[in-house]
């Protein structure tokens, strides 16, 4: 999708509201190498959260891509920004330049501002000024956001019911194994903040398309 809504564009400017590794970026920096017109300057601005073991994981991540960029001749140029919170972003704080287009994306996110009041629109406003061609939003569709405890359990029983059952259909190999083991202590930890957490310690409020697309509606975005 981002691919696409950069077709024919000269400067682009990628933000990833969690850059974690970078795994994503390569695929889309070979894909502009590829443009028959030419590769356009790729600037991309990786925001994460401070580093808890003294790494400077934004800037290993960044030399990386600077490394690739290099060997498949793509203008690349890269800033790491560190961001206690989302809810405190700005888009003043991004550098956004005149005539580059912008493509934001955010990858299971956002539902954690959902727990801190007005964070969730703070958010979106601030996306909505930074004048995106595309914002990409991958979240888990669910209804765990409620205020009553037995409707959330009752929600949160079927949901991860139906995706360990998933997890049970993958193969026995050691690698599956390892995977699984991994997918099952990082569901087990959503489910007990979903369900055993209240206030604004209970930040797995995962919410419907349908509620997404309200949510994105009231914050001028069209699908």
């Amino acid at each position: 999708a981002i691919l696409e809504a950069f077709e024919g564009k000269k400067r682009v400017h990628v933000i990833p509201f969690s850059m974690k590794q970078g795994m994503q970026w390569p695929a889309l920096m070979q894909a502009l190498a590829l443009r028959p017109e030419g590769a356009p300057s790729f600037r991309l601005t990786g925001i994460g959260p401070p580093s808890t073991d003294n790494t400077d994981h934004l800037h290993e991540v960044g030399w990386k891509l600077a490394q690739l960029a290099e060997t498949i001749r793509v203008e690349f140029e890269y800033r790491g920004f560190v961001a206690n919170s989302l809810a405190d972003l700005d888009a003043s704080m991004l550098e956004l330049r005149e005539g580059e287009s912008v493509a934001v994306n955010s990858v299971f996110e956002l539902h954690g501002l959902l727990a801190r009041p007005g964070g969730i629109e703070r958010v979106l406003s601030a996306v909505k000024d930074m004048k995106p061609e595309i914002v990409k939003i991958v979240e888990q569709e669910a209804n765990h956001n409620g205020p009553v405890f037995l409707d959330r359990f009752t929600e949160s029983l079927h949901y991860y019911s139906t995706l360990f059952d998933s997890l049970e259909g993958c193969g026995a190999s050691p690698v599956n194994s390892q995977d699984k083991l991994m997918s099952e202590v990082y569901l087990g930890q959503q489910i007990c903040n979903a369900v055993a957490c209240e206030g604004a310690e209970r930040l797995e409020r995962h919410e419907t398309l349908a509620q997404w697309r309200a949510r994105l509606g009231s914050a001028g975005f069209d699908p």
